[in-house]
């Protein structure tokens, strides 16, 4: 039996191109999807306790606000505004740019939007001059990121559109549980973090402060994938255990 080589050659050559055009249309379906639907996010901090924790990984719907330049990898077209913006509903976990350096994630809980008064007073959330419903739930323990176990309140708020959540207490009267009444200016958004004695947000305004509209990458929707990050990923024996199969799928 004869081969043809330049039939082999020509074959190989055609399986070639065609696993490069495979990779090809599958890394534009990919940026696609991360530009205009859905881009994951991990959790580094415990800002967001008891909401998410350390080790949680997300969806971020981009097209819940509409699109703006940080919407696109690298921030790239640089324009300026929002094309189909829509603002956040308040309590709404929203991924963002750091107001001082958008090349940083943040995620926080957006309580205050244009025009509104915010205004913590002995740890109580206060909207327009209204104060948010807080139930006391009980305690709650986690360890911090120096692996020391800390002992929490856990309370329930309620906003006045019916939304509920859950938020963390670890000591009252702390630095930020009572605050001047800022007044949320037009084209931004005011967010806390569920952890609200150990978040870094924008009660404190030279640092996080008001975020600008823009800033806004999307609305976090759902956990699919969470590991206990206290667990080394070197003790590979570790990690089956590691892994927090009651957070995957939960919703936001």
């Amino acid at each position: 039996m004869f081969f043809n080589k330049k039939n082999i050659k020509t074959k190989q050559k055609s399986s070639f191109l065609d696993n490069v055009k495979t990779f090809i249309i599958a890394v534009i379906i990919a940026l696609v999807i991360r530009t205009f639907l859905f881009e994951p996010f991990s959790i580094p901090s415990g800002s967001m306790k008891p909401t998410l924790l350390e080790g949680d990984y997300l969806f971020v719907s981009k097209y819940s606000y509409g699109f703006s330049r940080h919407s696109f990898p690298f921030s790239f077209p640089p324009f300026n505004g929002r094309i189909f913006g829509k603002f956040p509903e308040r309590g709404d976990v929203a991924v963002f740019k750091y107001t001082n350096d958008t090349s940083i994630d943040y995620i926080k809980r957006i309580v205050g939007l244009p025009g509104d008064k915010i205004q913590i007073i002995q740890g109580n959330l206060f909207i327009n001059g209204n104060k948010v419903l807080k139930k006391h739930k009980g305690k709650w323990r986690a360890r911090d990121r120096n692996k020391v176990l800390q002992t929490y309140d856990l309370y329930e708020e309620i906003l006045f559109n019916g939304l509920l959540f859950e938020v963390l207490d670890a000591t009252p009267n702390g630095m930020l549980d009572n605050t001047d009444i800022y007044i949320v200016p037009e084209g931004h958004v005011f967010a806390l973090g569920d952890n609200r004695d150990q978040s870094s947000d924008s009660r404190i305004l030279t640092q996080l402060g008001f975020i600008p509209f823009e800033n806004l990458v999307g609305r976090a929707e759902i956990i699919f994938y969470s590991r206990d990050r206290f667990n080394s990923l070197w003790k590979f024996w570790h990690f089956p255990s590691s892994i927090r199969l009651d957070r995957i799928g939960k919703g936001i």
